[in-house]
């Protein structure tokens, strides 16, 4: 039986855009996910965020439900543009005023929010200046973290600055696959580094609006395990691979400093981006890190028939890919719940007296199931899933890895970026014609997670 500290926070996380809909109501800005999602060819079905599952017009419903599942923290986002519609000093209060009802009605219900500022819907008008490029959205990405310091500070104290910068850098502009769409390796580190540089901005500036409030990064981060340790050429890919996904981050935050391997293979893409004063900034000081895993990636040799969407081996001049193979999720990717206590322990490890606490802010699955002939949603893949990995958890724990949470992705299907909504990683199922909300099994297998304190648990 899984052991959890007294206090360990059970949450479900959500993000903005995949979830709120409303997308022109009442002053919010445009999104470059708007942009590229209501372009042609880059999503599934050219699906949208437009509506997504209408939690702008739900929301109270959407808490009743929370507080019906006993959830205590909810990890939410808040969209840029809809309280900076243009990513500058102008402010639309109807924003404001929205997540104030929001934020409200959760604490009202007992449920405390951790609040990502920026996940990945960034206003276009900040896109159209040069985006992430520009050092211009570092500054407004300040201004904006002060602002949402200043009037939510009062009764939300956990934030993170930026949602996987990873993604950002390299889904957005290394592969293209999503907003703003740019494949470029150059256009990507360079993204990196600023991620890092707005992530320490940021907590300086909410900082010195309050002293009060615990700041951390949420970083995705995964095992690349070669097929074969003994082969260089594989060991090698590893190497790099985890230090452009996890140790860039890790480095900057902790240490100052980018992976040498990297600075080595790639030069001036890297040290020309970094500006006196960048590294000291980057290591503000982080009160937790938030982890977000799904699956452990695997290092083989290249295999043309076996690309998948995410292989970004060739940016790195490398001739492997990370082809899954086994038991899949709807999402292509393997299961790998032990790859999850091994990253815990080794940032424990690597950390040490630097390490704060830890929180899994995203661990989920996408399966496809739906409402039967009675309406109940049989997902038992799901639990094994999310039973498997709370359970590496608290293995980890016990090997002390500090880890104070585990915030379950995603509370309810919604809209999954260039997939559109073909792939469900909800606990709760959603019927997007009629907005039903529907528990799955794993919903209700939750509730007495929490009830228990993963006493529950296997």
């Amino acid at each position: 039986m899984a052991k959890f500290p007294d206090g360990f926070r059970w949450g479900a996380a959500t993000a903005a855009y995949q979830i709120e809909g409303a997308a022109k109501e009442d002053g919010r800005g445009l999104s470059i996910w708007d942009t590229f999602s209501h372009t042609p060819g880059k999503t599934a079905h050219g699906d949208t965020g437009d509506v997504a599952c209408d939690h702008y017009h739900l929301w109270e419903s959407d808490i009743q439900m929370m507080k019906g599942l006993g959830l205590k923290h909810y990890r939410m986002s808040l969209a840029w543009p809809r309280l900076f519609p243009n990513g500058d000093d102008v402010r639309e209060e109807r924003g404001f005023a929205f997540y104030d009802k929001l934020i409200n009605g959760l604490i009202a219900a007992g449920i405390q929010p951790l609040i990502t500022l920026y996940h990945w819907d960034l206003p276009q008008a900040l896109q159209d200046k040069g985006g992430w490029e520009s050092r211009e959205t570092v500054t407004a990405f300040g201004k904006y973290a002060a602002a949402v310091a200043e009037h939510f500070g009062d009764r939300v104290k956990n934030f993170s600055p930026i949602n996987e910068p990873w993604c950002v850098a390299w889904l957005g502009h290394g592969i293209g696959v999503m907003a703003p769409g740019f494949k470029d390796r150059a256009k990507a580190f360079k993204v990196a580094h600023h991620t890092v540089i707005a992530h320490g901005t940021a907590l300086n500036a909410m900082r010195a609006v309050r002293d009060d409030l615990k700041l951390g990064p949420v970083i995705n981060q995964t095992n690349f395990n070669p097929d074969d340790p003994n082969n260089s050429e594989l060991v090698h890919a590893a190497d790099v691979m985890d230090a452009q996904s996890n140790r860039w981050w890790t480095d900057a935050f902790f240490h100052g400093k980018y992976p040498e391997i990297l600075i080595e293979k790639f030069g001036a893409e890297i040290t020309g981006v970094v500006m006196p004063g960048d590294m000291e900034l980057a290591q503000a000081k982080n009160d937790f890190v938030g982890l977000n895993f799904y699956c452990d990636q695997r290092i083989g040799v290249k295999d043309p028939a076996a690309e998948g969407w995410y292989d970004l081996s060739e940016l790195f001049g490398l001739t492997v890919n990370t082809k899954h193979e086994g038991e899949l999720t709807d999402m292509g990717w393997p299961i790998n719940p032990d790859g999850l206590r091994r990253l815990l322990v080794r940032w424990a490890t690597e950390l040490d007296d630097r390490c704060p606490d830890f929180y899994i802010t995203e661990n989920g699955c996408a399966y496809p199931e739906e409402p039967d002939a009675h309406g109940n949603v049989k997902d038992d893949r799901r639990i094994s899933y999310l039973n498997l990995h709370i359970n590496a958890v608290a293995q980890a724990i016990a090997e002390g890895a500090p880890v104070k949470g585990y915030y379950q992705w995603s509370l309810m299907d919604n809209y999954e970026w260039a997939l559109g909504y073909e792939k469900r990683f909800g606990m709760v199922h959603v019927d997007y014609t009629t907005q039903k909300r529907t528990l799955k099994d794993s919903a209700k297998w939750y509730s007495k997670v929490i009830a228990s304190n993963g006493g529950t648990v296997g």
